[in-house]
């Protein structure tokens, strides 16, 4: 038996009809979808949606990288078992999208976009926002995609919409290798019609299973860990993603191993756990860099290794790897012993062959934990004279954001008192500037899945839509957008998105007139600062030495329909947050935060590019050291 329908109609119906099942619980893997209708979508798959009937809710986005990005945090916040497919128009519309499938492609996100396309047929070429190619007609703007994507395909008959979603649904789905996909439609493509198969369109289950470790690879890594005596773990997504927290909180208690985490592990395990050090490496805070440093046995449970969980592969060189991951790809990073396996089973599993295996450490764990502790005392209180000081610079910078600003306080005292004052179960949100350094560093919360902050791509604009899909898949809890003045004029058009839906989200802007963190990065490397702050350019003079732009985003924020604060002094944060969470509507609070007021180093040395040729005492000294820790490194 056979049904007869268009292209966009067949893919819709199909998706209507995914579920997947971990450990026996079955859910709808689509519900909704984003869209931003134009040509090339909205008379195609758009007319499948608006006509049809179909239990896909639509929302409109606002910004094909926002609703994007939307979708990827629902996704994570989801632990990659509900998507929101991403529709738009060809051209810019899909262009506008590219960003977006890199990060889910980096943070192994599933992302399902359907991006409108130029005609197959060629017959009315060159069509509006169409690029053309003298070499290949063949070429169009999706294949950018190629690039950012884990699988693309284009959608030439509408015959190929079977192969087409069977290959999408198998990368959705892989738990290892999941990412953004891509499938271009041809606009004329998308009204065809075809016969299609009932069987198609039956309801599928796809199983996310638990593959264990093979047996050479279980013992292997059992005797690797018993010759031991200082073993750590890191904890990254895959933690997460298995669900495999508690898991690894018996473990490390049954072992007497200490867990770091990465930005992506974070919340897997309570952070009040007696044995989780927190974040580790150029993020990292001083407890968990100063163990692993001393590390003698590394463990990566779910992690992809990155250069700030490695700090570029110095942090922790003199250390032994081992593994546990379902990539094989990921668990052959620095030369480790890799156990090909999920998270949750692999530990299980390892922890019987360990049997009453115990690491040698007494009490420098909670000597570790205490100093840090007393660190976190003094950055939540931390003024004008615990700001990073960078030459003589960094007393001008804060009397001229002052002076502007009317105020301001230290942007670690600031995320104390968020800290202190949201809800226990609330969801944080982030993804750039300095923010996800002081938040791996100084954020504590013992409510799972908590820590929804994008660091695998650092995508600036991601942390206000990232919002709105945690929220969408956690309404009942309230979710917080932490996020720099730079990310939130990059990217904030999904405000309007919560407001049109009645989905209530509390942004806090962080405003220190700057991208400081690079500005931070530009004088630590010895160079002037140079672009990187919110300046009014003079004539005849470089813009740093211009006045601190000061813009009052409480009241953008108002003429969208937000409940809006501005907060200068920490009295002022607190009393709203404590409104904020009263309030029915969105909520956007404007702080005012002093530059150069963030954390700074605790052990874990950045590889970035820098001159060989330094013209500057501090771009000298800043040579040597690399040289240092470069020895160190190049052992991977």
């Amino acid at each position: 038996m056979s049904i007869r329908m268009s292209a966009a109609e067949a893919i819709i119906k199909f998706l209507d009809n995914q579920y997947v099942s971990l450990d026996g619980e079955q859910s709808k893997l689509v519900d909704t979808a984003f869209a931003i209708f134009g040509h090339g979508c909205v008379l195609g798959i758009g007319e499948a949606l608006s006509m049809g009937d179909y239990k896909i809710k639509v929302v409109q986005g606002k910004n094909e990288q926002g609703m994007a990005h939307a979708a990827i945090a629902y996704a994570k916040q989801s632990n990659r078992r509900r998507i929101i497919p991403c529709i738009s128009s060809i051209g810019p519309g899909a262009a506008n999208m590219v960003t977006a499938a890199a990060t889910a492609t980096a943070n192994n996100i599933p992302l399902l976009l359907l991006v409108g396309d130029t005609f197959a047929s060629r017959q009315p070429d060159p069509v509006l926002q169409q690029i053309e190619h003298t070499y290949n007609p063949n070429i169009t703007t999706n294949d950018a995609y190629k690039a950012v994507s884990r699988y693309f395909d284009r959608i030439n008959r509408p015959e190929q919409v079977m192969s087409a979603m069977l290959g999408a649904m198998r990368v959705l789905t892989d738990a290892a290798m999941t990412g953004a996909v891509a499938i271009a439609m041809p606009q004329d493509v998308q009204g065809e019609c075809y016969d299609y198969p009932e069987e198609f369109f039956a309801k599928r289950v796809h199983r996310i299973t638990r593959p264990l470790p093979v047996k050479e690879e279980l013992q292997e890594a059992t005797e690797l860990i018993r010759k031991s005596s200082r073993p750590v773990i890191i904890a990254g997504g895959g933690v997460r993603y298995s669900e495999a927290g508690e898991a690894l909180a018996r473990f490390a208690v049954d072992h007497n191993i200490p867990i770091c985490e990465t930005q992506a592990g974070k919340s897997a395990v309570a952070s009040s756990h007696p044995l989780n050090l927190g974040g580790v490496g150029v993020t990292g805070n001083l407890a968990a860099n100063k163990i692993a440093s001393c590390a003698d046995l590394i463990i990566g449970v779910g992690t992809r290794f990155t250069d700030f969980t490695t700090g570029s592969k110095e942090l922790y060189s003199g250390s032994k790897v081992l593994t546990l991951n379902l990539s094989p790809f990921h668990g052959g990073k620095l030369d480790a012993l890799k156990m090909t396996c999920d998270a949750k089973a692999g530990l299980e599993i390892l922890s019987l062959a360990l049997g009453d295996y115990k690491s040698g450490y007494t009490t420098e764990i909670s000597e570790a934990k205490d100093e840090w502790s007393r660190e976190m005392i003094r950055l939540s209180g931390m003024g004008d004279d615990g700001c990073i000081e960078i030459g003589s610079y960094m007393p001008d910078a804060i009397s001229g954001y002052k002076e502007t600003h009317g105020g301001g306080m230290s942007q670690t005292a600031a995320i104390a008192v968020v800290r202190e004052e949201i809800p226990a179960n609330a969801i944080i949100v982030g993804s750039a500037g300095s923010l996800p350094g002081d938040l791996q560093r100084m954020w504590t919360s013992d409510e799972k899945d908590s820590y929804n902050v994008e660091y695998g791509y650092s995508c600036m604009g991601y942390e206000i839509a990232g919002c709105l899909g945690s929220k969408m898949a956690a309404p009942d809890k309230e979710v917080y957008a932490m996020t720099g003045d730079g990310s939130y004029l990059m990217l904030h058009s999904e405000m309007v998105t919560a407001l049109q839906e009645g989905i209530k989200i509390n942004v806090l802007l962080f405003d220190n007139a700057s991208f400081g963190c690079i500005n931070n990065l530009q004088m630590e490397q010895g160079v002037d600062s140079l672009c990187t702050e919110l300046r009014y350019r003079q004539e005849g003079k470089p813009i740093r030495e211009g006045k601190f732009m000061s813009i009052d985003y409480a009241m953008c924020a108002a003429g969208y329909g937000f409940k809006t604060y501005t907060a200068r002094t920490v009295e002022e944060l607190r009393e709203a947050l404590r409104d904020c969470v009263k309030q029915t509507l969105p909520t956007f609070i404007d702080i005012k935060v002093l530059p150069k007021s963030m954390t700074h180093g605790y052990g874990g040395w950045w590889h970035v590019g820098c001159t060989s040729n330094p013209r500057s005492e501090r771009g000298e000294y800043v040579l040597q050291e690399r040289e240092k820790k470069l020895d160190k490194a190049r052992k991977y």
